[in-house]
């Protein structure tokens, strides 16, 4: 799998990016207090001659600073490093901490997922029996009529024809009802196999990234990758976190469609009355919306062919085959390998 075209976050939207916003309003805070308070002594300070040369030296530096790109990069590195090592304080931001994170969600996730799964087969089972059983009595229903028919026995045939009527409206219904509920089973059948390779592919990069990310940090300090920014050169040590973050974001994406989905069909699931062979109209539009949503993150290409297998009635979905565990095959690459190429 490609890694995703994943533009850079921009530090002011992320978490040390708040911290540093606040820190900017604290410092022009005191500085418009340090400027209403004694302004009157700075001018004083500023018309002698070391005041003027001190004040010449600081407009020196901010011009320096503002027109120089390096010299510019480097202050703004240096402030990024500050606000994120006073943000990590409070705030979770170590890529290789938050997939741990994610993991142990996405197991949770797993097991609820095949609980859904689990009873979502039952519902289904016991639907198709409803429909077999109304066909049968509408067969029978039919036949009596028939032969009511041929007796002049006018009353049983019409009460008879009409019973078989009503059932199949039933039926068509809970056709309708069956095929909705294929399209559930046969995404979260998918999503949950997809999702243990998911867990998997993490488990594996927060192994081998952890200490990779350690041998980075330690051969290029904050002092090496000062030197870089100085210089222009890339540097390793903020590429590397780069595609972490990358992943992260990509790995919350896919929890986050994860969980919007079982949200989705336990709601269908809840909204359906099997008694009676109806559902509520929010659970299905609920649904009817997700399945014209763009392509999905954790079925790609798959949710297509997904749909259109759930519709076709040659497409018989098999509910006794066993909830698949899959595993990356092996010499299957990790589908995160490519994000620090």
């Amino acid at each position: 799998m490609e890694a995703p075209q994943m533009k850079p976050k921009s530090f002011w939207k992320r978490p040390e990016g708040v911290t540093g916003l606040l820190f900017l309003v604290a410092i022009f805070a005191v500085l418009g207090f340090v400027v209403v308070n004694f302004g009157a002594a700075i001018l004083s300070f500023i018309s002698t001659t070391i005041g003027l040369v001190v004040a010449g030296l600081i407009v020196a530096g901010l011009l320096y600073m503002v027109f120089d790109p390096r010299m510019r990069n480097l202050v703004f590195y240096m402030y990024k490093s500050i606000m994120r090592a006073i943000t990590g304080v409070f705030v979770q931001i170590d890529p290789i901490g938050i997939l741990k994170t994610y993991v142990e969600e996405l197991q949770g996730n797993l097991r609820k997922m095949n609980k859904q799964i689990s009873q979502l087969r039952a519902q289904m089972h016991k639907l198709k029996e409803q429909i077999v059983n109304n066909e049968r009595d509408i067969r029978s229903n039919l036949q009596i009529a028939g032969k009511a028919k041929e007796t002049n026995k006018r009353n049983v045939m019409i009460l008879k024809s009409r019973r078989a009527g009503r059932l199949k409206d039933s039926n068509i219904k809970l056709e309708e009802l069956y095929k909705k509920m294929e399209v559930l089973y046969r995404v979260l059948t998918k999503m949950y196999e997809n999702s243990q390779i998911l867990a998997e592919d993490i488990t594996d990069q927060v192994a081998v990234k952890e200490q990779e990310r350690k041998a980075i940090h330690a051969s290029h300090g904050a002092m090496n990758s000062a030197m870089s920014v100085i210089q222009g050169d890339p540097d390793q040590r903020a590429m590397f976190d780069m595609a972490m973050e990358n992943i992260t974001e990509d790995v919350a994406n896919k929890v986050g469609e994860m969980e919007r989905f079982m949200e989705v069909s336990a709601n269908f699931m809840d909204s359906v009355d099997l008694q009676n062979g109806v559902f509520e109209e929010e659970g299905l539009n609920m649904l009817e919306k997700w399945e014209k949503e763009s392509n999905s993150l954790l079925l790609g290409e798959e949710k297509s062919a997904l749909l259109l297998q759930a519709n076709n009635d040659s497409e018989v979905l098999d509910l006794d085959a066993p909830v698949p565990e899959r595993a990356r095959k092996t010499g299957e690459s990790n589908q995160y390998d490519s994000f620090f190429n």
